[in-house]
């Protein structure tokens, strides 16, 4: 898949193409769905399937006391488009000046002139251009007059809840890491570097990874059953995230024992997805109590990774 940066120099890049936009974080089942369709609309027209999105979230510059946190880095989303069968993805250098353009400039200019659309798909709750003006009816009549045909994605429903990034994202936060991961159609991770901890973890008998994380979203503090990838193989795990209260720590880690597994993880990089949270934090009287709290939590994850599938 090739990355565009910017909408400069775009002009004859691109074959018929069928394109959608937005921001797409998380890549869920409703961005899945989208992506089929892009994909399958491509093919008929013998084009590209394009993604026109944002990079930073257009929140993050229009109100940024307001931005969320991100379900998925760039790297990752960029990724998972890929391994949509995605063509191109391009990143629009999204600026304060970007966002006053108005609605009918943006789609003439950029997805008509410059882009030369065939096709254009977008999810149920679309809007663009300065103030939202922009809308699905207003897209259908500017397609209508250039030349470019609209399709409209219905929602996707899980459990009777729309998928959304916001509702993901609000799961997360709770912990509910198994129906965030519904909705994603994956276990929520994060990746980061195995960096030196208190080596606390070894003296109880369970020696931690302590992971140096980039992820902007983090899981509700608490224990968790994780599976944890490391140089392309996949182990148990159980993961603390929170600021280890029995020993009066202040700032929060995340911190996974690896089932099975004895060797040196100091600057290696590894993968750990949340399957289920299994308990919040709690502050234990003796690190012998937490010891034993830390045996059964392990053996109630084990259960939970048998459970799916590992």
């Amino acid at each position: 898949m090739k990355v565009y940066r910017g909408v400069e120099a775009l002009e004859g890049k691109f074959h018929s193409p069928a394109v959608t936009l937005g921001n797409f974080d998380g890549v869920h089942m409703g961005h899945r769905k989208i992506f089929k369709q892009l994909r399958a609309r491509a093919d008929e027209l013998g084009g590209d399937a394009l993604i026109f999105t944002f990079d930073p979230h257009p929140i993050k510059v229009l109100r940024p006391d307001e931005s969320p946190r991100l379900i998925s880095p760039l790297s990752e989303k960029l990724k998972l488009f890929e391994e949509s069968g995605i063509d191109a993805a391009i990143l629009a250098d999204f600026t304060k000046a970007f966002a006053a353009q108005h609605p009918a400039h943006f789609v003439r200019d950029i997805i008509y002139n410059t882009i030369k659309a065939k096709h254009v798909i977008v999810g149920h709750d679309f809007t663009f251009g300065k103030g939202k003006e922009g809308t699905i009816d207003s897209l259908k009549k500017l397609g209508e007059e250039l030349g470019f045909l609209v399709e409209v994605i219905s929602a996707v429903k899980i459990d009777g809840q729309i998928v959304s990034s916001t509702r993901i994202r609000e799961l997360i936060r709770q912990g509910e890491v198994k129906e965030a991961g519904k909705l994603l159609g994956r276990y929520h991770h994060l990746e980061g570097k195995v960096i030196e901890g208190h080596g606390r973890g070894k003296p109880l008998g369970f020696p931690t990874a302590n992971i140096d994380y980039q992820a902007e979203l983090l899981p509700k503090d608490g224990v968790y059953a994780t599976k944890v990838e490391i140089d392309g193989l996949t182990y148990g795990g159980a993961t603390n995230i929170g600021t280890n209260p029995t020993f009066g720590d202040k700032e929060r880690s995340v911190e996974t024992y690896i089932f099975d597994f004895n060797e040196s993880l100091y600057n290696k990089m590894i993968n750990v997805s949340f399957v289920e949270r299994i308990r919040g934090e709690i502050t234990f009287k003796s690190p012998e109590a937490l010891s034993e709290q830390i045996s059964k939590d392990i053996s109630r994850i084990k259960t939970v990774l048998r459970g799916a599938g590992h």
